[in-house]
Formats: structure tokens, sequence, C-alpha cells
């Protein structure tokens, strides 16, 4: 068989084994990313005094390519390579977390990315993905032989993420990856009591950033007195989201919400949905992040693997706590975070790291044997 010919088959192989409802929701998500950072882009670029009305639409499109191979990449991992892959893409997006602490350039009060030859990178978006896989192996390998410490490792490596998350600060992925890391546990069968006690360290763990972190401290101050602090974001995102109506605006009448929120095209981009497109629009992205978790759940329920099964619904539980929280975050019902919203949001960190997760879940997700 000639080169061309085993790449074709490759192809047929993987179209036939993969979950194409998950591949068509994942797809779904980078399309309205797409339209939406169209909408919300030109003006962005004019309020950075960018001269190219389409610079923030063009460089998202340059990202969806890579993110779109990085996909389908791990898509073709077998269980075993899946396993290797979150391995090393823990090992090294933990050593990047450590890195910014000495080289992250400070944003915003925090030190959360590094910067490559102008790219930018965010590597706690990479550690999740990496962790949850190593999570749900550790896991299924102290299950399978009782004497392996692989919740002791886990805990281990939770709590070396946890510092860093706190020194840099970055209480939103802290909050996210414990979410995470529970969730699996969960599904693993540990305890109640055991999942209590995580609630509680966690608890800990946000008295002492609101006690210690003034820039945390006044977020939370912010969502607990709203007429004590400045909530201009969060109110505008609301009002556009309440203007726009079922069906939304016309584009060029109504650019408020783009127009006076810094972060429209990025942390506020369900705001953009909301004003643009409607109440409608709003529904069909929460229903999109709600079927992908049922259909994660029934492969997770059917999975004859303790790993897989974990693997599953940790990558599952890492994409739709991240998509509640920034919506919550909109519409007011959380603290202000600086999370983006999975594959919709501007930016090349946040939209590889998602379309990683997916592809790591379409390995998981996909029939062992080919259809006959």
């Amino acid at each position: 068989m000639g080169a061309p010919s085993a790449r074709l088959a490759v192809l047929k192989d993987w179209w036939e084994r993969t979950d194409r409802t998950l591949l068509a929701l994942f797809g779904a998500l980078v399309l309205i990313g797409i339209v939406l950072c169209t909408a919300a882009g030109p003006v962005a670029a004019m309020r950075k005094g960018i001269d190219n009305p389409f610079h923030f639409v063009e460089r998202q499109l340059v990202f969806v390519i890579p993110a779109m191979l990085v996909m389908f990449g791990a898509s073709l991992l077998s269980l075993d390579q899946v396993r290797r892959a979150g391995i090393l893409i823990g090992a090294g997006a933990l050593l990047l977390l450590f890195a910014t602490l000495i080289i992250g350039p400070e944003i915003k009060g925090s030190t959360r990315w590094l910067t490559f030859g102008g790219v930018s990178l965010q590597p706690s978006e990479f550690f999740k993905p990496g962790f949850a896989v190593v999570t749900a192996w550790l896991l299924a390998e102290q299950y399978r032989d009782q004497r392996f410490p692989g919740g002791g490792i886990s805990l281990g490596l939770y709590l070396i993420a946890v510092v860093v998350l706190i020194f840099q600060p970055d209480y939103g992925q802290l909050l996210l990856l414990t979410a995470m890391w529970g969730t699996i546990f969960f599904v693993a069968g540990w305890s109640w009591a055991w999942i209590a006690g995580l609630g509680g360290f966690v608890g800990g763990i946000l008295l002492f950033g609101y006690r210690f972190a003034p820039h945390f401290k006044s977020r939370i101050d912010r969502f607990l007195s709203p007429d004590t602090g400045d909530t201009y974001q969060v109110d505008t995102a609301l009002g556009a989201i309440s203007g726009g109506g079922l069906i939304g605006h016309d584009f060029a009448n109504n650019p408020s919400v783009k127009t006076h929120l810094p972060d429209a095209h990025t942390d506020f981009i369900f705001a953009v949905a909301g004003e643009e497109f409607g109440f409608l629009l709003c529904l069909i992205v929460l229903g999109i992040f709600c079927a992908i978790a049922m259909r994660c759940l029934y492969h997770a329920a059917r999975a004859q693997s303790l790993f897989v099964r974990c693997a599953i619904v940790g990558l599952a539980a890492q994409l739709t706590f991240q998509a509640l929280v920034n919506i919550g975050v909109t519409l007011g019902v959380l603290p202000a975070k600086g999370m983006t919203l999975p594959f919709i949001s501007y930016g090349g960190s946040s939209l590889i790291a998602a379309a990683l997760t997916a592809g790591l879940l379409l390995a998981l997700t996909r029939r062992q044997e080919p259809l006959s």
C-alpha cells in the first residue's frame, strides 16, 4: 500500500471510529467563536489604536489552524498514547507554570503568562488537561494495585500547582483545577468525607487569598457589595444581553458592549453574543456545552476502564466548568475571574488548549474497533 493510500486508510478509520456528534459540537463552538470575533474584533482594534480593523479576526483565524491540527492529532492517539501525552503535557506545563513566577510579565496584577517571540502562552490552560489525564491514570493504577499511592501522588502534584497559582496569583484557575480534580476523585469512588475535606481546604485557601491578595479581595468585595465598588464591566455586559432581546441588534447600530468593554472580545464575548445575536444564540452556546457534557457522560458510563471513565469526566468537567464560570461572571452571578469562554473567546493560548482537551476527549471516546 502506497503512502497516499495509507494516509487515506488512516483518515477513513479515524472518521468511522470518532464520535462525530462530539466533533460537530466542538466545530460549532469554533465557528461561533469566529463569528463573534468578527463582530467584536474591529471595535477592539480601533480602541487599541490598530490600523487594521480585522487584526484580531485575522489572528484568530491563524490560531484556528494549529488548534484544529492539535485537536486532530490528539484524537488519533491510542489510550496508551493518551496516558503518555498527559504525563508529558502536564510535566511541561508545570515547569512553565514555575517559569511564570520568574520571567512572566505582570499583567493586571498577576504573572500568568509567558511570551515567546511575541506569542503569549498561559501554561495553566495546558496544565489542566494534562493533570486530568495523569490523575485519572494514577487513580486507575491505585484501583488495580492498592499498594500504589496514586491518590497521594496526585495530591502532591495538585498541591504544587496550588502553590504556584497562589503566587501568580490566579484563584480562578485554582478553583477550576480543584473542581475538576474533585470530580475525578468522586467518579473514582472516593468517599464524600474526602470530598468535603477538599472543600474545606479550598475554603481555607480562599480565605487566605482574601486576606493577603488585594486584587482578589477587591473582586470579592465588588461582587458581595456592588454599591461599594466598580461594577462597570458586569453592568455593561448585563445591559448588552438584556438589550439584545431574542434575536439581537444590528451590527452597526448598537455597538455599546464592544465599544465600552475592553475585554469584549475575550472574557466578555458572551455579552457580545447576547447583544449582536440575542438570547437565542446565548441559549445555543449553553446548549452546546450541555450537549458536550451529556455526550461525554454517556461515554464515561459505558467505559469499561476506570482510567477512561475518569479521564473523560475530568476533561469534560474542565471545559464545561470553565464555560459556566465565564458565563456566570458575565451574568453577574459569580465574581470576576478573568477566564475565557472555551473555543469562543479571542486568544491563541485558550483556543489551542481547548482544542487539545477536545482532541483528548475524541481519542478517549473513539470506538476501539472500526464500524462494520
